[in-house]
């Protein structure tokens, strides 16, 4: 590592989230690994006051977009702007505990990281939460059917909830939060994982490249599942460093009901299960999102914006299965790491 050149590159996407960005970049500034750190912040076109925002702040290099890249364009042009060996990724609705990139950094440089191209932190959801009585509405629903809302600190019952600690991916072909609403402090210890969620994560900058970097044409929703699978391809291991935590308030960015998360998810997880899966796998993510546009329509119309969506993913989905297919062909045939062997980290 030359003099000027930064350990780390903490790289933020941002799109009209000048609401956001304070408490982010401030916990970016607070790291006790300041000094090997380098921060830019990629604003994709934002038109809410972010840049005069960013003008304020001196210890911020600033890439500007002509328009939206979305999270995955936004990563990729920030990324060709960055100088440090590592990239940490951050999302602009995501804050960092004063010791996460030290901790981060512990793994990907220790002893042990020689093959870790990705360290993806214990993301816990911003404030505290209790169970919620039957006469409340529910922020959050557990896979296990606890209802979950937001209360005090020192409310009786008050806990933590794991938003992730890295991606997996089901028998249906869909990513998934590992230990999504788990009570902090029981989820998941260190060790591998299938793959890195892209709201708090230490990137090896080497690896990424070698692998071709994050997919601009994602925009938004499994880019990390995808480079996910070609680290992995490569036989670089992906790994959760517990000791490094990010808040993070979901779904500050983009609603999970919106018609712009429909298209993108829709869209982004065929696309990713195609390339990638196991066929049964890719056959299952077919049908899963073929019945769920199917319901949407029965149910909502066919007017309905989210269902539209719903219709456009699909239909642009078909569209680009040839090109699917090649990278499927190119990633996995003579790959350093058998795909049987990273289908056992899925789930």
């Amino acid at each position: 590592m030359t003099a000027a050149q930064p350990a780390v590159t903490a790289l933020v996407v941002t799109w009209n989230g000048a609401h956001l960005l304070d408490a982010c970049l401030d916990s970016l500034d607070a790291q006790t690994a300041r000094d090997r750190t380098e921060v830019v912040v990629v604003d994709n076109a934002s038109t809410d006051g972010t840049a005069e925002l960013l003008a304020r702040r001196p210890g911020v290099r600033v890439v500007r977009a002509g328009r939206n890249l979305g999270f995955a364009g936004g990563v990729d042009l920030g990324w060709r702007h960055a100088r440090g060996r590592h990239v940490l990724l951050l999302n602009n609705d995501a804050r960092l505990e004063p010791d996460g990139v030290a901790a981060l950094l512990d793994v990907v440089d220790g002893p042990e990281g020689s093959q870790v191209a990705a360290a993806t932190a214990t993301i816990l959801l911003e404030g505290w939460y209790a169970p919620a009585g039957a006469d409340q509405d529910a922020a959050f629903v557990a896979p296990d059917g606890r209802r979950w809302a937001p209360t005090t600190a020192d409310a009786p019952g008050a806990v933590r909830l794991v938003n992730s600690t890295g991606n997996v991916v089901g028998p249906d072909g869909a990513g998934h939060d590992r230990d999504w609403l788990a009570v902090a402090g029981t989820e998941h210890g260190p060790g591998p994982v299938f793959g890195f969620c892209g709201g708090a994560v230490l990137l090896r900058r080497a690896a990424v490249d070698e692998v071709g970097g994050i997919d601009a044409d994602l925009f938004l929703y499994y880019e990390d599942t995808d480079l996910s699978w070609r680290l992995r391809a490569a036989g670089w291991e992906v790994v959760h460093a517990p000791t490094a935590v990010a808040h993070h308030r979901h779904a500050q960015s983009s609603g999970t009901a919106s018609p712009l998360f429909r298209y993108q998810n829709t869209r982004n997880s065929l696309v990713v299960a195609t390339r990638h899966a196991p066929w049964p796998v890719v056959v299952r993510a077919w049908l899963r999102q073929g019945a769920g546009t199917v319901r949407a329509l029965l149910r909502d119309g066919p007017r309905d914006p989210a269902t539209r969506a719903r219709v456009r993913g699909y239909a642009h989905a078909l569209v680009r299965v040839p090109a699917a297919l090649a990278v499927r062909r190119s990633v996995w045939h003579g790959s350093d790491t058998p795909r049987a062997q990273v289908v056992r980290l899925l789930r």
